[in-house]
């Protein structure tokens, strides 16, 4: 093993491999950030401590000799083993990132309630969670993973079904003196809160009756928003189980009748297919699949 005592000045070697591989002190020391003087008082020194030139000088002009030319070769493969392994020890030093995405619905009511436990099984991760009704960029915005609301199918992306979701009336047990309707036939249509894109009949073909969507009231663009009103109130809400849960599971709102009704939408994850080779991103997505088949029936 070589006597690492008589290792040249490592000041020296950087400024001859920055000179060999530019073959010019002035362009050397603009990357190394010092004067060309230093540069050729450092290669100076240390051809002198080698006892050998390593460039030829022809006035200003330099030559890299051969000498110089495989000494610069081994230089430069040590230098980049030290540089490569500098840059592993950097990022494994660094707190790995998960970024998420959701709906806001989905990511106010479901996920973040819920991502407390995977936080603590996973100390190491910082976890950011972006909701956001806009479809994402994965690589312009920077987001490991999404999860979306829809029927599947989405281009260039990896995506696996999560759950399903599905519709039912709920209300708060104080609405209306807490007198609620026994039965889907008692639904009046000054009760009705609704949101876009979630229409009542469907649900009332599930019940048994033969009714139009609803008109006039509170219309509502999310369906946060909705489930909000209906524990403050305002009237009853055709729900979808997923957003309505942490209502119900706190008394805040009731689940009026048996009948349910599957929503046209389920909730997939999705991510670059890149993604999936992250260790974040599996430790996530098994956490997800986890807390789903904890679920019960809606």
């Amino acid at each position: 093993m070589a006597d690492l005592r008589r290792l040249p000045n490592l000041a020296a070697l950087r400024a001859f491999e920055a000179a060999a591989r530019h073959g010019n002190f002035s362009r050397a020391a603009e990357e190394i950030h010092v004067t060309h003087g230093a540069i050729s008082h450092q290669v100076r020194a240390l051809e002198a401590d080698l006892g050998v030139a390593l460039f030829a000088r022809h006035g200003k002009r330099i030559a890299i000799t051969p000498e110089g030319e495989r000494f610069a070769a081994t230089l430069r493969r040590a230098l980049g083993d030290i540089a490569a392994e500098a840059d592993a020890l950097r990022e494994g030093g660094k707190q790995q990132r998960l970024t998420i995405t959701a709906l806001p619905s989905f990511a106010g009511r479901w996920l973040a309630p819920r991502l407390g436990r995977f936080i603590e099984q996973h100390p190491e991760l910082e976890v950011m969670l972006q909701s956001s009704n806009h479809l994402t960029d994965f690589v312009r915005e920077a987001v490991d993973v999404g999860i979306r609301f829809g029927k599947g199918g989405y281009a260039g992306l990896a995506s696996e079904k999560l759950m399903d979701d599905y519709y039912y009336p709920v209300a708060s047990p104080r609405f209306n003196g807490g007198k609620l309707p026994k039965s889907p036939a008692r639904l009046a249509r000054g009760m009705l809160l609704r949101c876009e894109g979630e229409p009542w009949p469907p649900w009332f073909q599930a019940a048994g009756l033969d009714l139009p969507e609803p008109t006039g009231g509170l219309v509502f663009q999310d369906s946060s928003m909705l489930v909000r009103a209906a524990a403050e109130g305002h009237g009853i809400a055709l729900a979808r189980h997923a957003i309505a849960m942490t209502e119900l599971a706190s008394g805040e709102l009731v689940r009026l009748f048996d009948v349910a009704i599957r929503c046209p939408h389920s909730y997939y994850l999705v991510c670059p297919p890149e993604a999936l080779q992250k260790p974040q991103v599996r430790a996530f997505r098994q956490w997800l699949f986890d807390e789903v088949a904890k679920l019960g029936p809606p």
